[in-house]
């Protein structure tokens, strides 16, 4: 398998790819049973001259370099990730569309559940922290965000602290979830405002160990702490993200 190529695994992911962008499917490989599902993905790649094939489980497991790969993988161009800077911060602040940002998250499959919770919530675009041991969109955040990541643009900040203060002079409501000392997510600092209402917002995410760092926390324009039962002092990061961008989208109105 060469760098610059990323392998999709699972048909929902799968499909997803195919949806959003069919010629991006560079190779696709499958087992039997996944075969009966795919005839009219495998007549378009046929039609685009792709590479599609069945394979017996052990290849499929050798080609996707995982036993989840559910029956399929397909094997498209690694995207680059792209540096966001002021310029981005300021037109996504005049289009008001609201971001997630994670700082110095780890794990690729609680980044893949982000986006997948994003995708639901309908959230855009995803900003990852520049530090080289920070998770990226690879192969197993794609596989767990079973098709997220292909409704989601993933940007990378150089330096967390002070891409917030570029997003907070933009306009941006930067609300850091934090394991203790915020507010409820729905207030907006003393004016009990709701930020979401009258500016785009943009949910800072911290370290599944450490939680947000001092210096991202300060970068903030407000931190929001999920109330619980205090028998565990916090939820897993992907699972804070769900109930949080649940109370942000609250406040916007509906698609019609």
């Amino acid at each position: 398998m060469k760098n610059s190529e990323l392998r999709i695994c699972g048909l929902a992911a799968v499909q997803a790819r195919f949806k959003r962008d069919a010629s991006s499917i560079v190779r696709l490989y499958f087992d039997q049973p996944t075969s009966r599902k795919i005839g009219i993905l495998c007549k378009a790649l046929a039609g685009l001259h792709k590479i599609y094939r069945c394979v017996e489980p052990s290849e499929l497991e050798r080609i996707s370099g995982t036993i989840h790969h559910g029956g399929i993988v397909a094997v498209v161009p690694d995207p680059p990730v792209n540096i966001a800077t002021a310029a981005e911060a300021a037109d996504w602040a005049r289009r008001k569309e609201s971001l997630v940002v994670a700082d110095q998250i780890g794990n690729p499959h609680n980044l893949g559940a982000i986006a997948r919770t994003m995708a639901f919530f309908g959230v855009p675009r995803l900003v990852v922290d520049g530090d080289p041991a920070a998770a990226r969109p690879g192969d197993a955040a794609y596989r767990v965000a079973e098709g997220g990541l292909e409704f989601v643009e993933v940007w990378r900040a150089r330096e967390i602290p002070t891409f917030l203060r570029t997003l907070a002079g933009a306009g941006f409501d930067v609300i850091g979830a934090a394991t203790r000392g915020g507010q409820s997510v729905a207030v907006r600092g003393a004016t009990g405002e709701a930020g979401p209402k009258s500016a785009p917002w943009a949910l800072v995410l911290g370290n599944e160990e450490r939680g947000l760092a001092p210096e991202t926390a300060a970068a903030c324009t407000r931190l929001a702490t999920i109330s619980g039962s205090g028998r565990m002092e916090s939820l897993n990061v992907s699972a804070a993200t769900a109930i949080l961008l649940r109370d942000l989208v609250s406040f916007r109105p509906a698609r019609r």
